[in-house]
């Protein structure tokens, strides 16, 4: 179907090419002229061009940039009619081919096939033989679509150079933001907790040794001992935002079920991945899962969270949906932050979170 609309688009492109040419070449030495006849040709050519992204994309499986020239249009619509032209003659060769490969069912009514049998045979095999070359002329033409659009339509060589350095500059420096936010929330959780936490401790132990009172100087031990329990669970807490030894032990799936585990709302895991991935791209989808699952119990308020992992044609995509009130806000520190480590890996990251709910954080990362 995609050749056979190809094919009459071939024709309305021949024609267009025509008209086109009459109409520049009167005033091909005329600038304005010039100018005032390529502007609706131009125009004209894009639409031409746009449809048959279209009828590529739709029916070929091919997919072209719509960020293109109007006159690197117009080449393509000048030189596509031939191609066109050419998988008319394909469809129509499988067409004669199929007709005398099917032959020997009709042909005995035609002819004297009881009688000329070889011929019946001869004629059938030619024609099987003519379809499959028509089909491999009908994949060798859906090959010359890809390339003459991607010639003319898809970016050039130096684009899409500078548009890959400009990913990886942006790309670098979101990873020293990132670093940069990472030690910041370090250093504030262990200011604000650890240090806190060890200072109670040193008031209760010196209130403690100035106690002459056994009884208050046991009581104030025995907070000390509480006090020194919680300070060892901040830290413990606080390593683990760093980085879970158990990724690097038993692999992501096991971490991401230690985050289910030690989440206060149920949080269901669909873990499928056939082999455990890199450990960048791990560490990346164990901080998005915790951070998604953090932001949705603080926050969120929600009585259920499922986390899914999968690849898929060398991508794996990490979702984290829960039922809360929504209205997580994309460009806040903790998800801003995540999208950076994501794009970091040349990753991308989506957060879909309505007022009421619910709310899905989804991440795609490059699985090597």
């Amino acid at each position: 179907m995609g050749l056979i609309m190809g094919t009459a688009a071939a024709a309305v492109e021949l024609l267009f090419t025509l008209l086109a040419g009459v109409a520049v070449l009167p005033v091909a030495a005329w600038p304005d002229g010039r100018r005032a006849v390529l502007r609706p040709v131009l125009a004209g050519a894009r639409i031409l061009a746009e449809l048959e992204r279209a009828r590529l994309r739709m029916w070929l499986g091919l997919r072209v940039t719509p960020a293109y020239e109007d006159v690197r249009a117009l080449r393509y619509v000048a030189c596509r009619w031939a191609l066109g032209v050419l998988g008319g003659v394909v469809m129509l060769t499988a067409a004669i081919g199929l007709a005398y490969g099917t032959f020997g069912l009709y042909g005995w009514l035609l002819l004297d096939g009881i009688r000329n049998p070889g011929s019946l045979v001869l004629g059938s095999l030619g024609g099987l033989f003519l379809v499959f070359l028509a089909v491999q002329g009908i994949f060798g033409v859906v090959g010359l679509e890809g390339q003459l659009a991607r010639h003319f339509l898809g970016p050039r060589h130096q684009e899409e150079l500078e548009r890959r350095i400009a990913e990886l500059s942006a790309s670098r420096a979101a990873v020293v933001d990132a670093v940069t936010d990472e030690r910041r929330r370090i250093e504030r959780d262990l200011h604000d907790g650890v240090q806190q936490r060890l200072v109670a401790l040193g008031m209760l132990l010196g209130r403690a040794r100035r106690s002459q009172d056994a009884a208050r100087r046991d009581g104030l031990l025995s907070q000390a001992h509480d006090e020194s329990r919680r300070a060892l669970d901040e830290l413990r807490e606080v390593a683990w935002r760093i980085y879970p030894t158990t990724l690097d032990e038993a692999g992501l799936r096991a971490a991401l079920e230690t985050v289910a585990e030690r989440a206060s709302v149920p949080v269901g895991v669909e873990y499928d991945l056939a082999e455990e991935p890199e450990q960048a791209v791990a560490t990346v989808a164990y901080f998005v899962v915790c951070e998604a699952v953090t932001n949705a119990v603080k926050h969120a308020a929600p009585t259920r969270i499922s986390v899914a992992v999968r690849a898929e044609e060398r991508r794996m995509y990490v979702s984290v949906r829960d039922d809360g009130c929504g209205g997580a806000n994309a460009a806040g520190s903790g998800l801003f932050g995540l999208a950076r480590r994501v794009a970091a890996l040349d990753g991308s990251l989506s957060v879909v979170s309505p007022p009421g709910g619910p709310t899905l954080v989804s991440a795609e990362l490059p699985c090597g």
